[in-house]
């Protein structure tokens, strides 16, 4: 399992998420606390916005403890929206077209979690991309593969929607083709004006995942894991939920994946 951490608000240098915390992403990934894997060594990513529509993009296969440029680049670079990630692999190779976030024109995304024996389906995961997404598929991961697939299924206009309707296809072959835990995902992804994110898991562990206003930040901080061990308000976000993140609120709906039949 991989780790995340999101951000929407006021600007602030990213190592106020990344490096500076006393739990920051880059603690996480030498020691996860609330997942499997409390190493998460197969590369890292960043995605921000700033003066254009499309996010910047930063990714390496380094550790992220291990690479003196993303510490560099997150006490230099201020945002009010970004998106970083730490992985874990489940499968698939080490390497830069594999490594979280994904972006797609304005659209940001990451995930944590697994389609059970993805391996056995990814042919057919592929096949569920439209043909005007697909030469954005640059690496073999499922997460990529979702993100694609949720594109397709109209991710502009119904952002939850969309991610039910991907989910339930990644799952349905999962469960055609796969094995158990068929799906687990915790994911957040924007546009560059809203941040979404969501949890939910065909079974009872679904990957760690909170939020946190800050009135300091002036922003809202979306983490696999709280970020200080001080503070006592994280909250939660609720398995089968789907979150959508506005300057000082937060609106939390039911999220379930529709089961689709997949042709075999």
């Amino acid at each position: 399992m991989c780790r995340w951490a999101a951000y929407l608000g006021e600007p602030i240098f990213l190592e106020d998420i990344v490096s500076r915390p006393a739990h920051s992403l880059i603690r996480q990934s030498q020691g996860a606390t609330r997942c499997v894997t409390a190493v998460n060594a197969d590369g890292f990513g960043l995605a921000w916005y700033g003066e254009r529509p499309e996010p910047g993009l930063y990714r390496d296969v380094m550790p992220a403890w291990s690479d003196p440029n993303l510490r560099s680049l997150v006490a230099q670079v201020r945002s009010g929206l970004f998106l970083a990630h730490v992985r874990a692999s489940t499968g698939t190779a080490t390497s830069r077209n594999n490594c979280h976030p994904f972006t797609v024109g304005r659209w940001s995304f990451m995930h944590n979690g697994q389609f059970g024996g993805y391996d056995g389906f990814r042919r057919h995961a592929d096949v569920l991309i439209r043909d005007e997404h697909y030469p954005h598929r640059k690496g073999a991961t499922d997460s990529e593969a979702l993100f694609l697939i949720a594109l397709g299924e109209g991710l502009e206009e119904d952002p939850k929607g969309a991610m039910e309707r991907a989910l339930g296809k990644m799952g349905a072959l999962a469960r055609q083709r796969g094995e158990a835990p068929y799906v687990r995902a915790a994911c957040a992804l924007s546009d560059g004006e809203r941040l979404h994110a969501l949890r939910y898991s065909s079974d009872d562990h679904a990957p760690s995942l909170y939020h946190r206003w800050s009135e300091t930040r002036q922003g809202w901080a979306v983490v696999s894991e709280p970020l200080e061990t001080d503070e006592a308000d994280w909250q939660e976000v609720p398995a089968g939920s789907f979150c959508t993140f506005s300057p000082g609120q937060v609106e939390i709906t039911s999220f379930c994946p529709h089961p689709m039949l997949v042709a075999a």
